[in-house]
Protein backbone atom coordinates (compact mmCIF):
# COMPACT_ATOMS: atom_id res chain seq x y z
CA UNK A 1 0.00 0.00 0.00
CA UNK A 2 3.23 2.38 0.81
CA UNK A 3 4.02 2.14 -2.75
CA UNK A 4 0.67 3.05 -4.29
CA UNK A 5 0.69 5.90 -2.09
CA UNK A 6 3.84 7.17 -2.95
CA UNK A 7 3.06 6.84 -6.96
CA UNK A 8 0.04 8.87 -6.12
CA UNK A 9 2.15 11.42 -4.94
CA UNK A 10 4.73 11.54 -7.83
CA UNK A 11 1.99 11.85 -10.25
CA UNK A 12 0.32 14.30 -8.61
CA UNK A 13 3.54 16.27 -8.33
CA UNK A 14 4.50 16.27 -11.98
CA UNK A 15 1.39 16.83 -13.47
CA UNK A 16 1.96 20.37 -13.22
CA UNK A 17 5.20 19.88 -14.91
CA UNK A 18 3.69 18.33 -17.90
CA UNK A 19 1.55 20.80 -18.44
CA UNK A 20 -1.48 17.30 -18.05
CA UNK A 21 -3.99 19.82 -15.53
CA UNK A 22 -7.23 20.95 -16.92
CA UNK A 23 -7.30 24.93 -16.90
CA UNK A 24 -9.20 26.04 -14.46
CA UNK A 25 -12.72 26.98 -13.42
CA UNK A 26 -11.94 30.07 -11.68
CA UNK A 27 -9.12 31.99 -12.02
CA UNK A 28 -6.99 35.77 -10.89
CA UNK A 29 -7.21 37.71 -14.03
CA UNK A 30 -3.32 38.42 -14.12
CA UNK A 31 -3.08 41.06 -17.14
CA UNK A 32 -6.09 42.14 -19.68
CA UNK A 33 -4.11 41.70 -23.45
CA UNK A 34 -7.19 44.07 -25.19
CA UNK A 35 -10.98 44.40 -25.02
CA UNK A 36 -11.67 40.45 -25.64
CA UNK A 37 -8.24 38.48 -24.46
CA UNK A 38 -7.06 38.51 -20.58
CA UNK A 39 -4.27 36.04 -18.97
CA UNK A 40 -5.34 33.94 -15.95
CA UNK A 41 -2.92 32.57 -13.26
CA UNK A 42 -1.04 30.02 -14.29
CA UNK A 43 -0.26 31.60 -17.57
CA UNK A 44 -3.74 30.71 -19.99
CA UNK A 45 -4.15 33.16 -22.30
CA UNK A 46 -8.32 33.37 -22.41
CA UNK A 47 -10.19 34.58 -25.52
CA UNK A 48 -14.08 35.86 -24.65
CA UNK A 49 -16.33 33.76 -26.86
CA UNK A 50 -18.54 35.06 -29.43
CA UNK A 51 -17.41 38.92 -29.37
CA UNK A 52 -15.12 40.93 -30.90
CA UNK A 53 -13.39 43.93 -29.93
CA UNK A 54 -11.63 46.68 -32.04
CA UNK A 55 -7.61 45.85 -31.74
CA UNK A 56 -5.06 47.56 -30.30
CA UNK A 57 -2.19 46.19 -31.53
CA UNK A 58 -0.48 46.22 -34.50
CA UNK A 59 -2.49 49.41 -35.14
CA UNK A 60 -5.32 51.52 -32.35
CA UNK A 61 -8.92 51.05 -34.18
CA UNK A 62 -11.40 53.34 -33.15
CA UNK A 63 -12.70 51.85 -29.40
CA UNK A 64 -9.70 49.83 -29.10
CA UNK A 65 -8.77 51.71 -25.89
CA UNK A 66 -12.03 51.83 -24.59
CA UNK A 67 -12.63 48.15 -24.70
CA UNK A 68 -9.36 47.68 -23.17
CA UNK A 69 -10.02 50.27 -20.30
CA UNK A 70 -13.64 48.48 -19.85
CA UNK A 71 -12.23 44.99 -20.14
CA UNK A 72 -9.63 45.98 -17.53
CA UNK A 73 -12.39 47.91 -15.00
CA UNK A 74 -14.32 44.78 -15.44
CA UNK A 75 -11.73 41.90 -14.54
CA UNK A 76 -8.43 42.65 -13.71
CA UNK A 77 -6.82 41.64 -10.91
CA UNK A 78 -10.50 39.73 -9.68
CA UNK A 79 -11.02 36.06 -9.57
CA UNK A 80 -13.26 34.69 -12.58
CA UNK A 81 -15.42 32.08 -13.57
CA UNK A 82 -14.52 30.50 -16.54
CA UNK A 83 -17.25 28.88 -18.82
CA UNK A 84 -16.46 26.75 -21.59
CA UNK A 85 -18.82 25.98 -24.48
CA UNK A 86 -17.61 23.46 -27.32
CA UNK A 87 -13.76 23.91 -28.41
CA UNK A 88 -11.10 24.10 -25.42
CA UNK A 89 -9.17 26.16 -27.47
CA UNK A 90 -8.38 28.24 -30.86
CA UNK A 91 -5.68 28.20 -33.62
CA UNK A 92 -3.96 30.32 -31.41
CA UNK A 93 -3.65 27.87 -28.39
CA UNK A 94 -5.90 30.35 -26.34
CA UNK A 95 -8.67 28.95 -24.21
CA UNK A 96 -11.96 29.78 -25.52
CA UNK A 97 -14.41 31.10 -22.52
CA UNK A 98 -17.51 32.74 -21.55
CA UNK A 99 -15.92 34.82 -18.37
CA UNK A 100 -18.09 36.22 -15.56
CA UNK A 101 -17.31 38.41 -13.07
CA UNK A 102 -19.39 39.46 -10.14
CA UNK A 103 -21.95 37.70 -11.56
CA UNK A 104 -21.78 39.64 -14.72
CA UNK A 105 -21.11 37.96 -18.41
CA UNK A 106 -18.26 40.25 -19.07
CA UNK A 107 -18.67 39.17 -23.22
CA UNK A 108 -22.08 40.20 -22.81
CA UNK A 109 -21.39 43.47 -20.65
CA UNK A 110 -18.99 44.63 -23.31
CA UNK A 111 -21.13 44.39 -26.34
CA UNK A 112 -23.66 45.94 -24.30
CA UNK A 113 -21.84 49.10 -23.73
CA UNK A 114 -21.11 49.32 -27.53
CA UNK A 115 -17.17 48.27 -27.32
CA UNK A 116 -17.66 44.47 -28.77
CA UNK A 117 -19.45 43.30 -31.70
CA UNK A 118 -21.45 39.94 -31.45
CA UNK A 119 -19.45 37.67 -33.69
CA UNK A 120 -20.52 33.70 -34.07
CA UNK A 121 -17.59 31.47 -34.30
CA UNK A 122 -19.18 27.74 -34.54
CA UNK A 123 -19.12 25.59 -33.01
CA UNK A 124 -19.26 27.85 -29.70
CA UNK A 125 -22.39 30.09 -29.90
CA UNK A 126 -24.47 28.92 -26.80
CA UNK A 127 -25.54 32.61 -25.95
CA UNK A 128 -24.82 33.99 -29.63
CA UNK A 129 -28.50 34.97 -29.60
CA UNK A 130 -28.40 36.81 -26.94
CA UNK A 131 -25.49 38.76 -27.81
CA UNK A 132 -26.45 39.76 -30.59
CA UNK A 133 -29.67 41.11 -29.34
CA UNK A 134 -27.49 43.47 -26.74
CA UNK A 135 -25.61 44.53 -30.29
CA UNK A 136 -28.68 45.99 -31.76
CA UNK A 137 -29.87 47.72 -28.87
CA UNK A 138 -26.74 49.12 -28.16
CA UNK A 139 -26.64 49.94 -32.18
CA UNK A 140 -29.95 51.31 -31.84
CA UNK A 141 -28.92 53.39 -28.82
CA UNK A 142 -26.16 54.78 -30.11
CA UNK A 143 -23.69 53.31 -27.31
CA UNK A 144 -19.82 53.30 -27.66
CA UNK A 145 -18.70 52.23 -31.09
CA UNK A 146 -22.18 52.73 -32.55
CA UNK A 147 -22.45 56.51 -31.55
CA UNK A 148 -23.36 58.26 -34.77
Amino acid sequence: MPRVRLLVIVVLLLLPICGCTSPPDTALVTQVIDGDTIVIEGGYRVRYIGIDTPEIHPELEPFGMEALEANQELVEGKIVRLERDVSQTDKYGRLLRYVYVDGILVNAELVRLGLAEAKAYPPDTRYQEDLEQLEGEAREAGWGMWAK
